[in-house]
């Protein structure tokens, strides 16, 4: 054997096994700004969240991590489309899992073309109602839904939103017929139930609670596990006879489905730590959000799980 293909043999092995033994560092991140678009309106909680959260890595990484408000489709086929290099994120919740059932044209799959980043936080959600209507539990509301099948509206802050998935559980759960209105935003979704043009909508805790605490509308339940600290005196669903209705959403950030995988891992690590401050546990507490992490391997098969069973919700909403 010619000697040197022998030398050149051992030589690549011994630069692989230097490799091995001393691991390849990942590629420095972030080194310029860091883009969080948000597919909502400013003050919505997706935006609220993330605000938070982008302040204090903007602080570990010492660059600037800025949010993009682009609300609607509009928002997420461009992080679909962006450069898969880590340094544009989608800040997202549920609603987006179902976005190719709700627009089966989009030039993108919800699913396909992204992959989990990090959870972040997940949020209950109130049933609040016209202060002006006849109820004062939630028992009281599906007995006055059931005897007007058709007549009543609930107000979505958009279709295919959380507050829209939240109520399609509940109305599925309890066999309710209510007609769809949906709004921009919470806010004028808030609206519609405060003037009485809607009689139920399933806000987010931390969205209009202001509303609730100054008596404008009445909460009638919490779709969460626990009681909110906020509202003490409002029962879950389970305590309101509705176990089956239980829902939260959840927040999260996602990134072109090419994004290496040790970029993913960074951001996941980096967002973790920056959740666990006290400070930012605190500041989501105050907007009815319980800080959530998970691996990013955990997030991505979470995210294909929930899309089945967010599916099913709206596949039997319309049954």
């Amino acid at each position: 054997m010619n000697i040197r293909a022998v030398c050149g043999a051992v030589l690549m092995l011994f630069v692989a096994s230097v490799s091995v033994a001393h691991g390849q560092k990942p590629a420095a991140f972030p080194t310029r700004i860091v883009r969080f678009v948000v597919p909502f309106t400013a003050g919505s909680m997706s935006d609220l969240l993330g605000r938070e959260v982008a302040a204090k890595l903007s602080e570990k990484w010492k660059q600037p991590v800025i949010i993009e408000n682009r609300p609607g489709l509009a928002g997420t086929a461009y992080v679909a489309k962006v450069a898969a290099d880590g340094y544009t994120l989608l800040l997202t919740s549920n609603a987006h899992l179902i976005l190719n059932r709700l627009n089966p044209d989009l030039p993108f799959d919800a699913v396909k073309d992204f992959k989990g980043v990090s959870l972040i936080a997940t949020v209950p959600l109130l049933v609040v109602v016209p202060k002006e209507l006849p109820v004062s539990t939630l028992k009281d509301f599906v007995t006055l839904v059931r005897s007007k099948p058709g007549a009543m509206n609930y107000a979505a802050a958009g279709i295919g939103s959380t507050s829209d998935l939240a109520a399609k559980l509940f109305l599925r759960t309890q066999n309710l017929e209510i007609v769809q209105v949906p709004y921009k935003g919470a806010p004028d979704a808030y609206t519609s139930v405060i003037q009485g043009d809607t009689q139920v909508f399933f806000a987010p805790s931390g969205v209009g609670d202001d509303l609730i605490a100054d008596d404008k509308v009445k909460a009638l339940a919490v779709s969460g596990s626990t009681r909110l600290p906020k509202f003490p005196n409002v029962p879950t669903f389970a305590e309101a006879g509705a176990p089956d209705a239980a829902y939260e959403a959840w927040f999260g950030l996602l990134a072109p489905v090419g994004v290496p995988d040790d970029i993913v891992e960074q951001i996941n690590r980096a967002e973790a730590e920056v959740v666990a401050l006290p400070n930012i546990r605190e500041r989501f507490a105050k907007q009815g959000a319980v800080v959530a992490t998970e691996s990013a391997a955990e997030f991505s098969k979470f995210i294909q799980s929930e899309a089945t069973r967010l599916g099913q919700i709206l596949d039997d909403s319309v049954k």
